[in-house]
């Protein structure tokens, strides 16, 4: 019997693209906004890094309820206004001509960063899968990483050809129109409106009434079950995107500028891979142990970076650390779906990604005034290893079987 192509990968390379433009442009560009309005206008960095830290927290707050968003208007229209909210935000963000300018524009680009993020690959990709649900999201996910290898990068020799304004109205513009392609096009609800089940699986009605999900999120934050996902993810991206918005400065002693180019690329190549092979294999698994494991690598990785005694160990360093970065991401809408009934998920995992996204703000700043104090990244990074240590054994506390549902 010929096995038919399954429409759920075209959902997923849709979801591809939207995160390669909502984290190359709303996530890694950031680094790149910053630089630039230092430089042109002379602003000191905590002018512009206050915004950046609103910017955080605003989207953290709108994915921690862009679940009850999605299943009430559907991916298709959440997609395009947010695709709206972030292109009007880069076309502003190139025009302000003082620090105050910085907090709206900066607030109306987190109505596209929450409605296009780690909450919303979950949310748009999970209904489409159950048993390659690992795979799945985890080639939707590379999207983002992607976005800060190829998307990034070439918003700087764009700058030095149009200059800052016409580069950024230039990225919106494109963003703009490649989603709401992307959106229109080929998003859908659910496999339901083509009349299958999850995986290309034959739709079965039920013949019991629809009955919503018992509990809300205020019940979930009441058990361990819960916490025991989202305060582990939450530390270990803090301390994962502290050590990444240092990586380069801390790594520059020991590689030199091209060294530091090539150890961040390194990285961010350890990060696809282990992305890709953890989705190969994560559905057969216990989805805990693996976050423990992902978990202790990236300690072992940061350690190396803390305290360099080579250049190969080094760019170890970058990749034992670097198969952590993805997963840390992915691996929390993986337990809540084997964990939780099918009903709680898109509020679930939207409140979960938002706590991450509060918690990860603060992350570099940890670092940095670690780093002040001490006047060497070793102590930072050594804290940063001490808080995933913590993460991986709370992870492993949680409960482990499947809750059953009616």
């Amino acid at each position: 019997m010929r096995t038919r192509y399954f429409y759920g990968w075209n959902v997923v390379a849709a979801t591809f693209v939207m995160a390669l433009f909502s984290f190359g442009l709303g996530f890694y560009g950031l680094t790149v906004y910053v630089a630039m309005l230092q430089r042109l206008h002379g602003w000191s960095a905590s002018a512009v890094s206050a915004p950046v830290t609103v910017y955080y927290v605003a989207g953290a707050l709108l994915t921690a309820a862009i679940g009850a968003v999605y299943a009430r208007c559907g991916p298709r229209l959440v997609v395009a206004v947010g695709s709206v909210a972030m292109a009007s935000g880069l076309g502003a963000l190139g025009v302000v001509t003082r620090p105050c300018q910085l907090y709206p524009v900066f607030l109306l680009m987190s109505l596209g960063w929450g409605a296009m993020s780690g909450a919303a690959i979950n949310i748009i990709v999970a209904p489409w899968f159950v048993r390659r649900r690992g795979l799945a999201i985890s080639i939707a996910f590379n999207g983002a990483t992607i976005g800060g290898v190829i998307v990034t990068p070439a918003l700087i020799p764009l700058i030095d050809v149009l200059g800052f304004a016409r580069a950024l109205a230039t990225a919106g513009l494109v963003l703009l129109a490649t989603l709401l392609a992307v959106a229109v096009g080929v998003m859908r609800r659910d496999p339901g409106e083509l009349g299958l089940g999850p995986d290309g699986d034959p739709h079965r009605a039920s013949s019991e009434p629809a009955t919503r999900a018992p509990g809300g999120r205020s019940d979930a934050l009441r058990t361990w079950r819960f916490w025991s996902v989202s305060a582990p993810f939450a530390l270990g991206l803090a301390a994962q995107v502290g050590v990444l918005t240092h990586l380069v400065a801390l790594v520059t002693p020991v590689l030199g500028a091209g060294g530091a180019a090539r150890a961040v690329s390194t990285t961010t190549a350890a990060a696809v891979i282990g992305r890709l092979v953890t989705g190969l294999v994560v559905d057969r698994l216990d989805r805990r142990l693996v976050a423990s494991v992902t978990l202790v690598i990236q300690i072992i990785g940061v350690l190396l970076l803390a305290w360099p005694r080579s250049t190969g160990g080094v760019y170890v360093g970058c990749v034992l650390f670097g198969v952590g970065v993805g997963n840390l991401t992915t691996l929390p809408g993986l337990i809540l779906a084997v964990e939780w009934p099918r009903e709680r998920f898109a509020a679930l995992v939207g409140l979960v990604v938002g706590i991450n996204q509060f918690t990860f703000a603060f992350g570099p700043s940890l670092v940095g005034v670690l780093r002040d104090w001490t006047g060497a990244y070793g102590p930072a990074l050594g804290a940063c290893a001490a808080l995933q240590a913590v993460a991986a054994a709370t992870i492993l506390l949680g409960p482990r079987r499947a809750r059953p549902t009616r």
